[in-house]
């Protein structure tokens, strides 16, 4: 009688959350700007990442920077914001907004906040029983508990800090950290027609 050998269960893809506020505001902050083609295609590189979910506060102005981020591999979730310069809603308001007034000036830029914090640790945990290893991409100390639990269950692959000022909280799980300032030659931005057009014309040879 023939024995049969055991065949091996396929291994599990790798699956990357992302804080995108956490990592665009740090970056930002050094001076660089994150290409965002490039760092998708870092992950699968460097990772084997197959499915890099971005969470992000909703804005209405920002739909098309959304679809660019979709359009280049990434799984946007995106979180309802709320504006930060309104008063605290008191009870028996209904929460409609004033009519606004002929002569009022419309505020340029409204500060807004999206706390996507619960969503990234809710579809980490969602979604562990189909990823072999879990990328976190954030330097919040808020993930302290999501990053403890993923390197109990042998589920953590990394812990992506966008700088070398992520919460100390980490520190007892350096050997997971790697920061993404060291790879900014690799994933800058680089505005190519900007760059053209600040080169002088050069003179055309005489005939």
């Amino acid at each position: 009688m023939a024995i049969r050998p055991r065949r091996r269960k396929p291994k599990k893809p790798n699956y990357a959350f992302i804080d995108s506020q956490n990592l665009n505001q740090t970056v930002n902050r050094l001076g660089w700007k994150m290409d965002w083609r490039k760092f998708r295609q870092y992950l699968t590189d460097a990772y084997g990442v197959t499915h890099a979910y971005m969470f992000i506060g909703y804005v209405p102005e920002f739909e098309a920077m959304y679809q660019q981020l979709h359009d280049v591999g990434f799984l946007i979730v995106l979180k309802p914001t709320y504006d930060m310069t309104r008063p605290r809603q008191v009870e028996g308001e209904d929460g409609n907004e004033e009519p606004k007034k002929p002569g009022d000036k419309e505020e340029e830029k409204k500060p807004t906040k999206g706390n996507i914090d619960a969503d990234l640790v809710l579809w980490a945990m969602k979604e562990l029983p189909n990823y072999g290893k879990a990328v976190i991409v954030s330097g919040d100390g808020d993930f302290y508990s999501l990053i403890e639990y993923l390197a109990e269950q042998k589920k953590l692959l990394k812990l992506l800090a966008p700088s070398g000022h992520y919460s100390r909280l980490y520190n007892t799980h350096k050997e997971f950290v790697e920061r993404l300032d060291n790879q900014k030659h690799l994933l800058q931005y680089h505005d190519h027609r900007r760059s053209n057009k600040s080169k002088p014309a050069q003179p055309k040879p005489k005939q």
